[in-house]
């Protein structure tokens, strides 16, 4: 009897790129948040990319729409302009993270010389899981930083996103949070903000209901 293909795919199933793969027109233009600064492509983007993939699974930050870790939206054929692009922060930069911004105490005994910036871009504008999903995001990069070699992931929605400028005010709330505290949970004067899922910032994976279709 004949096999169907899976709806999630495989890398290697012609819906999916590989994580060795640096296909430019199936990712999302760099943005603002980019401008001026070292965009990752190639091998660089690649490496950081699949240790993403791996930060992700640890801390379970899925797409509850497609079910899969979120680091294979970037894969996903369906959506060539949705996912994750990265740069290297110029130091120079006006809005660039300054020395007197960190709490020595908090990280890395105020070195953050290293800054990585990651832009998000939704399959849609409307994409009720922006604020969930970037948060997931942040708190995954951060939390395990011992796993690359930034002292800083800084994360914002594209602004694409409808409700991208209240989203990406929240993310530099909790950025700020974690410069002064050096804990990614720490939630700051807000509380969790905008779109807050009932499961929290990242959930179960198994306990999702598989769609191949955006609700949206």
């Amino acid at each position: 009897m004949p096999s169907f293909p899976s709806p999630f795919g495989s890398d290697d199933d012609g819906l999916f790129d590989g994580y060795d793969e640096f296909v430019a027109d199936n990712l999302p233009r760099p943005g603002g948040f980019l401008e001026g600064h070292d965009v990752l492509t190639g091998a660089d983007h690649l490496a950081f990319h699949r240790l993403t993939r791996d930060c992700f699974e640890e801390r379970t930050v899925y797409d509850m729409t497609f079910n899969y870790n979120l680091a294979r939206l970037n894969l996903d054929t369906r959506h060539g302009n949705a996912g994750f692009r990265y740069a290297v922060e110029r130091g120079d930069a006006a809005d660039a993270v300054a020395p007197a911004d960190v709490d020595g105490d908090a990280i890395n005994e105020g070195d953050v010389d290293r800054v990585l910036r990651a832009e998000f871009t939704p399959t849609t504008p409307f994409c009720p899981q922006t604020h969930t999903l970037t948060i997931g995001a942040f708190r995954a990069w951060n939390g395990l930083s011992e796993r690359h070699e930034y002292d800083l992931v800084r994360v914002r929605a594209a602004p694409m996103h409808n409700q991208s400028e209240a989203v990406n005010d929240r993310l530099a709330e909790l950025e700020e949070s974690y410069l002064e505290t050096g804990d990614v949970e720490a939630e700051g004067e807000e509380g969790v903000g905008i779109g807050a899922s009932p499961m929290g910032e990242t959930g179960d994976p198994a306990a999702r209901t598989r769609s191949t279709d955006a609700p949206f």
